[in-house]
């Protein structure tokens, strides 16, 4: 779970719900590629202040739960994970490159939200953790179709 970061001048705990979906809503996410993409965001935790406190996927997209700090926005820590995870999915999983044409792994949209840590943390959690698992988690808000199509 989440922990406050102390820094010089300030203790923060911002956490993040992030939604990426494959280019072309493509079912990409198989077990090896899901391999390569908790390994490649492990990476990304060691190299940039990005910690994953859970990742779960779906067959054609991706959820985080994730905790930063303020000299990243919502838009560059989205823009580090898709970069970096889309190109080493490609070399590790070449596969998943003859399935999409164009060379781009993520489709421009996402979805972000803020998830506080004395509220919906642990919901949020449980949700992205059981991710693909139909029926093993309680869907914590129904997108209708409106709303869905305004998110991509």
């Amino acid at each position: 779970m989440s922990e406050y970061i102390h820094k010089s001048h300030n203790v923060t705990v911002l956490l993040y719900h992030i939604v990426c979906p494959a280019k072309y809503r493509r079912a990409i996410f198989s077990d090896a590629v899901t391999k390569t993409l908790v390994e490649t965001c492990k990476e990304i935790s060691e190299r940039y202040e990005i910690y994953f406190l859970e990742i779960g996927t779906d067959k054609d997209h991706v959820h985080f739960l994730i905790q930063s700090v303020p000299k990243y926005s919502p838009t560059k820590i989205i823009t580090i994970i898709k970069s970096i995870t889309a190109k080493q999915i490609f070399i590790s999983n070449p596969e998943v490159k003859k399935q999409l044409w164009g060379g781009e792994l993520w489709t421009d949209g996402y979805f972000v939200n803020t998830v506080s840590k004395h509220g919906s943390e642990e919901k949020i959690a449980k949700y992205v953790k059981n991710q693909g698992r139909e029926n093993e988690y309680k869907q914590i808000h129904k997108v209708d179709e409106y709303e869905q199509l305004s998110l991509l």
